[in-house]
């Protein structure tokens, strides 16, 4: 569809054109930042009029909140693969599996850098906590049966930081270490 053509079905489709400034505004939070975001970035990547992001979203800080709330939600269907792969595999595999997630999500630098916007912008928003909090308690409440609370919350704790390092020094994850260390926060469970 030409552009041209694209505007004028977003004009006959509201929720189609809302639905596009809020990818266009997800997009570019992983690009620059939260705070770089601005409603002319986002008109321009959504390909929309200016005045249609603050149409939609009365402030840049309602549309930045729309972009996360978004951004959370393509976070849970990661969380969704996490999930089965953790519930289908047997503790003594657990290790393993957690470390080759992790090595493959830290793989896409823009999925990393929205959850870190999500996760920075929860600091500062209260209402955000809930969205960053998705991914933790889901991951806590899928390993809890197989390794016991304690061990579940210092693996996710664990898992945030492998990814944080690996993405701010720009490497790939070392997923022998990281296997070897999450063989021990697991193993603990089992002398506890």
């Amino acid at each position: 569809m030409s552009p041209t053509g694209a505007a004028k079905a977003a004009r006959r489709d509201p929720e189609g054109r809302k639905r596009a400034i809020v990818v266009a505004a997800c997009e570019l939070i992983a690009e620059v930042g939260v705070g770089r975001v601005t409603h002319r970035l986002v008109a321009a990547r959504a390909g929309v009029p200016l005045g249609a992001t603050t149409y939609y979203f009365r402030s840049l800080d309602e549309l930045v909140e729309a972009a996360l709330r978004h951004a959370a939600e393509l976070s849970e269907a990661v969380l969704g693969e996490w999930l089965a792969a953790v519930e289908t595999a047997e503790p003594a595999e657990l290790p393993a599996v957690l470390a080759r997630l992790t090595a493959e999500y830290v793989r896409d630098p823009e999925r990393v850098t929205l959850d870190t916007e999500l996760y920075v912008g929860a600091a500062h928003e209260e209402r955000l906590r809930p969205l960053a909090r998705e991914w933790v308690d889901g991951l806590v409440a899928a390993l809890t049966p197989a390794a016991g609370a304690p061990a579940a919350r210092a693996v996710a704790a664990y898992l945030d930081g492998v990814v944080l390092h690996a993405f701010i020094l720009g490497r790939h994850v070392d997923v022998p270490e990281t296997h070897a260390a999450l063989a021990a926060l697991l193993l603990r469970r089992r002398r506890d």
